[in-house]
């Protein structure tokens, strides 16, 4: 685990994610504290930031809480396996909590899922930013029409 923990206020800041949002997450399960400090703050580690990270991505891309909880999910579970794979290259030792080749298969296929939705989305939202920026435009062009002449 990260050596050094972050307290709420210092997440806050790195994820530019409210205080009130981060403990939305933490109420709904998507993020958990690694730890309390002994007067009862919570305190994160990297590991956590970065899935807040994650979770600050899918939110503009229309993603809900469950899918968040989902991907998040599939990713921890391979995350964990491959964790596995380096301890038991150095220990030598057989594991029983490894991810077996169909359950492997199918979390990657539910992150490929979630790559192809997320892509189809920021497609959608290139289209979107595209029309908005020719509105400026169009808006702009027309004040520039409008603008009374200056005297020399």
């Amino acid at each position: 685990m990260d050596g050094k923990h972050m307290q709420i206020g210092e997440v806050a800041a790195r994820t530019e994610l409210s205080l009130r949002t981060i403990r939305h997450y933490e109420e709904t399960g998507l993020v958990v504290p690694s730890a309390r400090s002994r007067g009862g703050f919570r305190l994160y580690t990297e590991t956590d930031v970065a899935r807040l990270m994650v979770i600050r991505r899918m939110k503009p891309l229309g993603f809900t809480l469950d899918q968040m909880r989902d991907l998040l999910d599939a990713t921890d579970r391979l995350d964990a396996d491959a964790a596995e794979d380096a301890t038991n290259a150095t220990n030598a030792t057989n594991a029983t909590d490894r991810l077996d080749a169909d359950e492997r298969e199918a979390l990657l296929e539910r992150v490929r899922t979630y790559r192809q939705a997320a892509a189809e989305q920021v497609e959608k939202l290139r289209v979107q930013l595209s029309r908005a920026e020719d509105f400026a435009d169009t808006l702009s062009a027309r004040l520039d029409r409008n603008a009374p002449a200056t005297r020399v």
